[in-house]
C-alpha cells in the first residue's frame, strides 16, 4: 500500500507555486515616488499642451493638436530651437575634446597630480549663476578684462561688445559653458581611462609604437563607449540650458540667444499661457528623446562591436 501511495504521489502533478508579492510590495513606494515626480508631470504637460489654458483670459478649452500646428509656424520657436541645437552641438563637442585632453594629462603621473585633479573641479562646482556674473564682468563691453587683454596684445583696436551683440552673444555663452563643464567631462573620461589595461600600452611600446599610436589605436577605441555615454549626458544637459542664458543675456539681444528653456519660461510665467507653454516644453522633451535615441544607437553598436 505504501509503494502504491508513493507512486500515486509521484504521478500527481506538482502544485503551482504562488507568486511572491513581497518584492513588488517593497518596490511600490519608490515606484509611487518616481511616478509622482517624473511620470505624472510629463503626462500632465502633454495633456496641457492639448488645451488652450491661460490665466490671463481664464480659458481652459481642449484644442487637440491646434497648439502644435501653431508651433510649426512660430518663428520664435524655430529661432530658439536653432539656438539650442547650435549651443548643444558646439558646447558638447568642445567640452568633449577639451575634457579628453585634460583627462589624458591628468592620467599621467607627475608631482602634485592629486592637487591638480581637485583644483580642476572648482569651475564645475561653482554655481552657474556665479559663473554667469563672472563672465558678464570678464566680457563686459566697456571695462571687461577680455577686451583689455586683447587690446594689450594688439589683437583688437577697439572694445568688442561681447554679450551685447547679436553676432557675439551666443559664442560668449558657449565659452562660459565650456569653461564650467569641461572639467566634468574630464572627470568622466579620466574614469574611463582607468579601465584601459596598462598591459596593452606596454605591449605597443615594446613593439615600437609611439604615444600617438597608443592613443589612436588603443585608448580611443576602448574609450569610445565612455565617450559616447559622457557625450550623451552632456548633450541632454546642455539642451535644457537656462540659468546661464537667463542671467547673462536673458535671451537677448534681439532674441539672438533665446533657447527653448528661456522661451518656455517666458511663455509659461510671463504671459501665463500654460497651454502653449506646455507645447513648447513637450517639443523640447521630444527633441531630447530623439537625441538620446541617436546616442543610444551608437552606444549599442559600439558595445556590440567590442564583444
Amino acid at each position: 500500500m505504501g509503494s502504491v501511495a508513493a507512486r500515486g504521489a509521484a504521478l500527481r502533478p506538482p502544485r503551482p507555486r504562488r507568486p511572491d508579492a513581497t518584492p513588488w510590495l517593497l518596490l511600490l513606494p519608490i515606484g509611487i515616488s518616481l511616478g509622482a515626480v517624473s511620470i505624472f508631470p510629463i503626462l500632465n504637460g502633454i495633456w496641457l499642451s492639448l488645451r488652450d489654458t491661460s490665466l490671463v483670459t481664464q480659458q481652459d478649452d481642449f484644442v487637440g493638436l491646434l497648439n502644435y500646428r501653431e508651433l510649426l509656424g512660430d518663428a520664435l520657436f524655430w529661432n530658439a530651437w536653432r539656438h539650442t541645437v547650435i549651443f548643444t552641438a558646439v558646447s558638447t563637442a568642445l567640452e568633449t575634446l577639451i575634457g579628453l585632453a585634460m583627462a589624458l594629462v591628468l592620467y599621467e603621473r607627475f608631482f602634485g597630480r592629486s592637487l591638480v585633479r581637485a583644483a580642476m573641479l572648482v569651475p564645475w562646482a561653482m554655481p552657474t549663476v556665479v559663473t554667469s556674473k563672472m563672465f558678464g564682468w570678464l566680457f563686459d563691453g566697456q571695462h571687461g578684462v577680455v577686451n583689455w587683454l586683447l587690446r594689450s596684445v594688439g589683437l583688437i583696436q577697439h572694445n568688442i561688445n561681447w554679450y551685447g551683440s547679436v553676432h557675439n552673444a551666443l559664442g560668449t555663452i558657449i565659452v562660459a559653458d565650456v569653461w564650467k563643464t569641461a572639467p566634468f567631462m574630464a572627470l568622466l573620461l579620466l574614469a574611463g581611462l582607468q579601465t584601459v589595461p596598462n598591459s596593452l600600452i606596454e605591449a605597443l611600446r615594446i613593439d615600437g609604437g609611439t604615444g600617438w599610436q597608443a592613443l589612436w589605436y588603443v585608448r580611443l577605441p576602448m574609450l569610445a563607449p565612455t565617450l559616447l555615454i559622457a557625450g550623451m549626458f552632456r548633450a541632454l544637459d546642455a539642451f535644457r540650458v537656462f540659468d546661464l542664458v537667463y542671467v547673462l543675456t536673458g535671451g537677448g539681444p534681439a532674441d539672438s540667444t533665446e533657447t527653448l528653456s528661456t522661451l518656455s519660461y517666458k511663455t509659461l510665467f510671463s504671459t501665463l499661457q500654460f497651454g502653449y507653454g506646455s507645447t513648447l516644453t513637450t517639443a523640447m522633451f521630444i527633441t531630447e528623446a530623439l537625441i538620446a535615441a541617436g546616442f543610444a544607437v551608437f552606444i549599442i553598436r559600439r558595445i556590440e562591436a567590442a564583444q
